[in-house]
């Protein structure tokens, strides 16, 4: 096993063709869905790049707080372009740390990496952002309740049109996506998804 490693995606990269991108990690394999107590997601990760929000496991130490997620087994030869695309760098003081973290899956507790931010800011994502977590977690039939919730969140248009495109385009390649077959969720028609995370908060 020292060949691969155990990632605990929380954020964008629970949606599959995101995280499998051949510059990003193509070795992913999905293990289990789970959970980490004691944390609450957040977009309070603030690109250095755009200013956006980008998501974040804020530790809380409250045992009722979860931050769901899928465990994901990935080659250790894909290790460094992961690092790059997710602004990691060791020693840094800004950008993402990796941690070790125990997720709550169906088969018992595993310890996997996490990417969180070192710094933290509120932050809004843009719309293709938040969709690509949304959309993951639908993807992976995440509870409905967690899923609604990741919905609320506010967002914002990114002005950058081929930025924009670009992601959308990824988003929604090929048709949309097939949820897993754990539960009864079904896969949400694409108007019905950029209405949803275009939606803020009221």
């Amino acid at each position: 096993m020292n060949d691969r490693f155990l990632h605990f995606a929380y954020g964008s990269n629970m949606l599959a063709r995101r995280l499998t991108a051949a510059d990003r990690a193509p070795s992913a394999k999905e293990m289990s869905i789970g959970y980490v107590p004691g944390h609450r997601f957040t977009f309070d990760k603030r690109s250095s790049m755009d200013g956006s929000g980008k998501g974040d496991m804020l530790k809380t130490d409250v045992a009722t707080d979860l931050v769901y997620g899928v465990v994901f087994s990935i080659a250790r030869a894909d290790e460094a372009s992961l690092d790059e695309k997710e602004g990691y760098r060791a020693g840094s003081k800004t950008g993402y740390g990796k941690a070790t973290v125990t997720v709550i899956t169906p088969d018992g507790p595993e310890d996997a990496i996490a990417y969180i931010a070192r710094v933290t800011e509120p932050s809004v994502p843009f719309h293709w952002y938040k969709a690509f977590v949304v959309a993951g977690a639908v993807e992976h039939n995440l509870p409905a309740p967690y899923v609604e919730w990741l919905r609320t969140f506010p967002s914002l248009p990114d002005s950058d049109a081929a930025r924009r495109s670009e992601n959308e385009g990824l988003l929604f390649a090929n048709g949309f996506f097939k949820p897993k077959a754990r539960g009864r969720q079904r896969a949400t028609k694409r108007q019905v998804i950029l209405r949803n995370v275009r939606r803020k908060k009221t």
